[in-house]
């Protein structure tokens, strides 16, 4: 790595930006692969990076939370995990680690080979076995003796004509204007956790899943159809199946809580009919009893065999305009997350799925923290991701008194 940081030698024409290419539009990304990595050093070259295993980017920007400034650093570290500067992450990769210069660590990962819960634990191991295994010496180094016979990392070799320059350029423009758009607001939910909320004897899933209810419907006025993934490992090794959590029940509970003129005892009995559907729906998601997998076969046979389905025409049409998704923290115990707090990950987040909703993923941390990402974009005027997240706050907050508890209670 330092050898790499000490080479003063100059990029090589076109190679600063060459990962713009997995960054923008593919049609271009695909034909300038066939036209100028078909075959010579750029083959060889191309080749290398997509036989590694994963990439990894020296950033040289510093992130991280700061205390003086905790939004703002937090929203600005997740959106340099997401996208950087869109020519310092190879977007093709299985995933990119990417190391800042003060240190700090995060991924960014291509989702078609696997879901969150696989780099979650990768990312979990790789951060207990250095910390509480290996450990470090009193310098910082790794603990271990040096490997004097390590090859010296050889530089990559490029030979890219101007009209491949050219696509890069245009791949670039085409990602910034992506990245500008994206309105990230990662922030930690510390009033209370996952213990607080078990003592209300429901699921915590299904608690979040409510409050996201009640905080869109704080925040746009309506009801939209709403994605959770659900693993179905349970099922056959599966990877995903879709809870449509915004349901006739969960609707019944919100419209109760923004009602002044219901009682407590008339929101609490619509919020356990609201939670039991939930949690049913999801126990249908994860063996294999979903819908939404489903109708994509349908609909993959029906294009298959050129055949037209009105039903599957509008029911595929409607927007996710919220999905959501927990990322699932610590799969196997590697270390105790309350009492080693320092090396609590913050989860993972993504961009929204439709141009006017939100993305919003969380994770349970320890039994006292709810780590939130919410995305959208700028060019919607009706969404705001601080604005949903002040909402979101306020709906977890509104309901866990429900159940007699305040904020911070260790009641």
């Amino acid at each position: 790595m330092q050898r790499i940081l000490d080479d003063p030698s100059e990029p090589q024409a076109g190679e600063a930006k060459l990962a713009a290419l997995t960054a923008g539009e593919r049609v271009p990304w695909a034909r300038c692969r066939q036209a100028y990595f078909g075959r010579g050093k750029n083959k060889q070259s191309l080749d290398a990076v997509e036989k590694a295993a994963f990439f990894v980017t020296l950033d040289e920007t510093e992130q991280g939370y700061k205390e003086e400034d905790p939004v703002t650093s937090m929203d600005s570290y997740a959106k340099s995990l997401l996208h950087g500067r869109c020519f310092d992450r190879w977007f093709d990769k299985s995933f990119t680690f990417i190391i800042f210069k003060n240190g700090k660590m995060g991924l960014n990962a291509e989702h078609s080979w696997a879901d969150a819960p696989i780099i979650g634990h990768l990312w979990e191991y790789v951060m207990a076995t250095d910390s509480f295994q290996l450990g470090y010496l009193e310098d910082g180094h790794c603990k271990g003796d040096t490997n004097p016979n390590i090859p010296y990392p050889t530089r990559l070799q490029w030979d890219l004509p101007e009209e491949c320059q050219e696509v890069i350029e245009t791949s670039l423009t085409s990602a910034n204007r992506l990245a500008d758009d994206i309105d990230f607001h990662s922030f930690p939910f510390t009033a209370f956790g996952k213990a607080l909320i078990k003592k209300c004897r429901t699921s915590p899933d299904a608690f979040v899943q409510l409050a996201l209810q009640l905080a869109h419907y704080k925040d746009m006025g309506k009801f939209c159809l709403t994605y959770e993934a659900s693993m179905t490992r349970l099922y056959r090794e599966g990877r995903t199946e879709t809870v449509r959590s915004c349901t006739a029940e969960s609707c019944d509970f919100v419209l109760a809580m923004e009602d002044p003129t219901q009682t407590v005892e008339q929101r609490l009995r619509l919020f356990k009919i609201a939670s039991e559907k939930h949690q049913h729906l999801y126990r249908l998601a994860m063996t294999g009893s979903g819908i939404d997998r489903h109708l994509f076969c349908l609909y993959v046979v029906s294009k298959y065999l050129a055949v037209e389905s009105p039903f599957l025409k509008e029911v595929l049409s409607e927007p996710w305009r919220l999905s959501t998704s927990q990322t699932p923290q610590q799969q196997v115990e590697l270390f105790h997350l309350d009492k080693n707090p320092e090396y609590v990950s913050s989860g993972g987040g993504f961009g929204p799925v439709a141009d006017d909703g939100y993305g919003v993923s969380y994770v349970l941390v320890g039994d006292n923290l709810i780590n939130f990402h919410v995305s959208s974009k700028f060019s919607c005027p009706e969404t705001d991701s601080h604005r949903f997240g002040k909402h979101l706050r306020e709906a977890l907050t509104d309901m866990i008194t429900l159940f007699g508890f305040k904020s911070n209670s260790k009641k």
